[in-house]
């Protein structure tokens, strides 16, 4: 078997807790097949940036590297979060071109690229991850490098429409035909790849979902939906009732009243605003509610230097406030709004609490909360999920009750809808979706891409 190289923008070292679905899937995939993950150290260096920093844990190794201040911000803060980031989430009004982001991020890539040509073996395979690094393969080929490279993009993809509004698009995006596979979540963001290579980058389409670039290069892209270790987070869910001191404190001040629950990092692609208008609109129209219902919404803060960010966070608070003020009573309190992150074994144990998990981002790639508040369900009595179907995620799950996030009496229909759906109702769409989690999960994701990079 190959080795495989695994590279993405943040390494998960063997001393730090998995924080997510790819970190568990990458170190199952390197400790299956050996190999060695490379990327940025998480550190900003004070002397020499690029120096390699190596660390082995049993049959896998680390590799990483420090960046200097000034290339962290260009590279990270600038372009792939001012100007990716939005262009990716179908928010062109918020896109901050600056050449001198573009050229930060091009930097880094090529440090990455000069760093990592070093470590790579005739054999070894090569999976790329996410908007970070699209040019990393076109680097690397110039360096010499002829291995299999696969990309996944863990962010949607919009239309080419929208691709073309970014500046120089042609120079970044048409590096991505120098990978041999393109990984997506959905048939859409496939789609949306296909038609701008065909009509901007003038490729010729082959059969197999190939394309051969305008460079003759032939690639393949295709659809790989992301998932999670669906056991797993159903016995975490479990044990959590049980063990988990949060969840005893959670339960109890409630006092019998439904739980709404949405769980997402402080984004402005995640809909948060609209969700809470949505909520306001079912108490104001649902007055029978009132006291039997709480909504739950729990929103770290990231990109704080980021001012998007910190306007949105304004903008919930006052939000939270206002919803408080009109509809709350010395014993009830509508909105509990937090914006602290917690372990995900205490956050199953508050999605098996939930009645109804409202997941309605604007855009998202696949978003495994979604995912996660299904797995996490009593079998006997388990909740429902009101979900956006501009989430990757809606692609599978089709017994969520799926929603347009900007509608507010939509979202609003669909919460009094899963508030009142009878027992029945709920665990036939709760077994149909985890069907699918179980038969689609992370290893199955993993070993699906790898097997299709690998042929």
């Amino acid at each position: 078997m190959n080795r495989l190289i695994v590279v993405s923008n943040r390494v998960a070292l063997p001393n730090q807790t998995a924080t997510g679905g790819l970190a568990s899937a990458m170190r199952d995939a390197l400790r299956e097949r050996g190999g060695l993950w490379f990327g940025w150290s998480g550190k900003i260096a004070k002397h020499t940036a690029g120096q390699l920093h190596h660390l082995k844990d049993g049959e896998v190794e680390y590799a990483t590297i420090d960046l200097s201040k000034e290339d962290h911000d260009h590279f990270y803060d600038g372009y792939a979060n001012r100007t990716l980031w939005p262009l990716l989430h179908y928010r062109p009004d918020l896109v901050d071109y600056n050449r001198g982001h573009l050229a930060g991020y091009l930097r880094v890539n090529t440090v990455f690229a000069d760093r990592l040509a070093d470590l790579i073996e005739p054999n070894d395979m090569i999976w790329i991850n996410d908007y970070h690094l699209i040019p990393l393969a076109s680097m690397l080929r110039e360096r010499g490098v002829r291995n299999r490279i696969g990309f996944f993009l863990h962010t949607p993809l919009p239309a080419a429409g929208l691709l073309i509004a970014l500046p120089q698009h042609r120079e970044l995006l048409e590096t991505l035909s120098s990978y041999d596979l393109i990984g997506l979540h959905t048939a859409r963001d496939l789609r949306a790849l296909e038609d701008y290579f065909l009509h901007e980058a003038h490729a010729v389409m082959r059969p197999g979902h190939r394309m051969r670039a305008s460079n003759g290069h032939i690639f393949r892209a295709g659809v790989f939906p992301i998932g999670i270790d669906t056991h797993q987070v159903a016995e975490m869910a479990k044990r959590a009732l049980a063990e988990e001191e949060e969840i005893g404190q959670l339960r109890a001040s409630l006092d019998d009243r439904a739980l709404i629950i949405g769980v997402d990092r402080l984004d402005y692609s995640k809909g948060l605003p609209e969700r809470f208008q949505a909520y306001e609109r079912l108490l104001e129209r649902a007055p029978e509610l009132h006291r039997k219902v709480t909504l739950l919404q729990i929103a770290p803060p990231s990109r704080s230097t980021v001012p998007e960010y910190r306007q949105i966070r304004r903008e919930l608070e006052r939000s939270a406030g206002h919803i408080n003020g009109l509809y709350a009573a010395p014993d009830w309190v509508p909105v509990r709004y937090v914006n602290n992150s917690y372990p995900h074994s205490v956050l199953s144990g508050y999605y098996r609490t939930a009645r109804v998990g409202l997941i309605t981002p604007l855009r998202d790639g696949m978003n495994l909360v979604a995912k996660e508040y299904v797995a996490s369900q009593n079998p006997k009595d388990p909740g429902v999920l009101v979900l956006s179907r501009f989430a990757g995620a809606a692609e599978e799950l089709t017994q969520a009750l799926l929603v347009n996030p900007a509608d507010t009496e939509e979202v609003t229909d669909a919460l009094e809808r899963a508030l009142k759906m009878p027992l029945k109702e709920r665990r036939n769409r709760w077994h149909a979706m985890m069907e699918i989690l179980q038969k689609h999960d992370l290893t199955a994701w993993r070993k699906s891409f790898l097997d299709a990079l690998a042929a």
